[in-house]
């Protein structure tokens, strides 16, 4: 990773992660792991919160972005996209990232609009300043 910054991972369905695909942020390291995952009906919740746990820095036994047998996480990816629907799925998991890279960005699909009362991470931040701080 010298000389390279960091990518930015996307996880969400067909249309959201197509788009991001066309925008030009799909790219595979070495091992041919890619840094998106489409999310389809017959994609497992283990799956998903296996996939989040493994770009977002944690270690766990195996998973879609490590090679076979691979140990440790990505440490190529800077930032999370993850759509809102998805990370409800996956709440406890997405709550539990504390790390500031890579950071977690929740963002709309074309079925499910944004609601900043369910985005944990803008709980947090608001939690950082003061009511008067923040007008």
């Amino acid at each position: 990773m010298a000389g390279r910054g960091k990518l930015i991972a996307v996880m969400g369905d067909e249309d959201t992660v197509t788009g991001f695909l066309l925008g030009g942020i799909g790219e595979l390291d070495k091992h041919r792991r890619p840094n998106f995952l489409v999310v389809e009906k017959e994609t497992s919740l283990a799956e998903i919160e296996e996939t989040f746990r493994c770009v977002g820095g944690e270690g766990s036994p195996g998973g879609f972005w490590r090679p076979e047998g691979g140990r440790g996480a990505r440490e190529d990816v800077g930032m999370i996209l993850i759509s809102q629907a998805l990370a409800e799925q996956i709440r406890p998991a997405v709550a539990a990232h504390a790390r500031a890279l890579p950071a977690v960005l929740e963002i709309p699909s074309k079925d499910h609009p944004y609601d900043p009362a369910r985005d944990s991470v803008l709980r947090r931040a608001r939690g950082l300043f003061a009511p008067d701080e923040l007008r």
